[in-house]
């Protein structure tokens, strides 16, 4: 062969070597560094990985949702760096204009985005451990029988009737695979930083405990909507307690009848044998009857003075209450309600 020929043929080869590595490059380049994915709107959208999603069911469901321009690239690049088993739980962002090899290395490294953990409006535990589960995950079975296990709610000093004071009502941002004992940790961070020395010194000026407190600020919610009334409720009960009165507090007996749409409460509701009715015991219940709202507690923490230790809602109905220092005065409140009452009653 002349050397002529063996150089075209060199340069053959190299030509031919040029295109492959270029197509390569080419095919790499747009495996990896082209934009793959789309958002409606251009929204940047959560997707959530759970433990038994595997690649085939995350690939359906970005495709089925229409978030992959292309899924034979998103497959290719997946299978060609070996990524299919490497896929974290977790919940993560995803945008337009994002390539594979941006959500690979989220998803592979966990780098998640953090969600916003809401709960308020809360009554009972098993309430609270549905309401945490819709938005972590966390089984609701394990949250609530943490919630009903003593022994270990006695490390944060709670107990079952009592923890869901421990959870102050507000917007927290955690990640989605926070487990349910790294949440119990972070409540009570947070449940520290709410009692803080200010607080705290007026709880004490009452007297009562952070839990007493809420326990109180959970029977005020109850009978009033009204911001402005409130302290004014607090302070009833806060003299009937130092009085040594009974609270006789309704919202008390209508969560030991379990039954809230009762709107009034009569006579044969208040013997009701509950530790939480407060027509038949001393003091307070042994644990809230609600959530407590940060409000409620401020409010019971900033009460008014006064000698009030009766009080009725209004003859006007609309959710506002005479208060009293006296019977009588009560007793002539109360005459003007019911009065109203029944007429309107009568009309409806």
């Amino acid at each position: 062969m002349s050397k002529k020929s063996i150089r075209n043929s060199l340069i053959i080869i190299f030509l031919l070597i040029m295109i492959i590595l270029t197509a390569g490059l080419f095919f790499g380049y747009n495996l990896m560094y082209k934009s793959n994915f789309q958002t409606p709107n251009n929204k940047k959208t959560l997707i959530f990985i759970r433990e038994n999603d595997d690649f085939s069911s995350i690939l359906d469901t970005l495709s089925a949702k229409g978030f992959l321009k292309n899924s034979k690239k998103f497959e290719d690049y997946a299978k060609i760096r070996n990524l299919e088993n490497r896929l974290k739980v977790g919940c993560y962002t995803i945008k337009t204009g994002m390539t594979n090899r941006e959500f690979f290395n989220m998803v592979c490294n966990g780098w998640q985005t953090p969600i916003q953990l809401k709960f308020n409006n809360i009554r009972f535990n098993e309430q609270l451990a549905a309401r945490i589960s819709k938005q972590v995950n966390i089984d609701s079975v394990e949250m609530i029988n943490l919630l009903n296990d003593r022994e270990f709610l006695e490390k944060y000093s709670f107990t079952p009737q009592t923890v869901i004071a421990m959870f102050i009502p507000n917007t927290y941002e955690v990640y989605w695979t926070i487990s349910a004992e790294q949440l119990f940790d972070r409540m009570d961070k947070e449940y520290k930083k709410f009692w803080n020395s200010e607080r705290l010194k007026k709880a004490e000026q009452i007297p009562l405990t952070p839990i007493e407190v809420a326990i109180m600020a959970s029977i005020v919610e109850e009978e009033s909507n009204k911001k402005s009334e409130k302290p004014i409720i607090a302070g009833v009960y806060i003299n009937r307690l130092h009085k040594g009165m009974k609270l006789e507090a309704d919202p008390t007996a209508r969560y030991a009848l379990g039954d809230f749409s009762v709107t009034q409460v009569l006579n044969n509701h208040l013997v009701i044998n509950s530790p939480y009715n407060t027509y038949q015991n001393y003091g307070l219940p042994p644990g809230p009857i609600r959530m407590p709202s940060i409000e409620g507690i401020d409010a019971v923490l900033n009460y008014t003075q006064h000698d009030y230790i009766f009080m009725c809602a209004k003859p006007e109905l609309n959710g506002e209450h005479n208060f009293a220092a006296t019977l009588a005065e009560h007793d002539k409140n109360a005459a003007a309600y019911h009065k109203a009452y029944r007429e309107w009653k009568r009309k409806n």
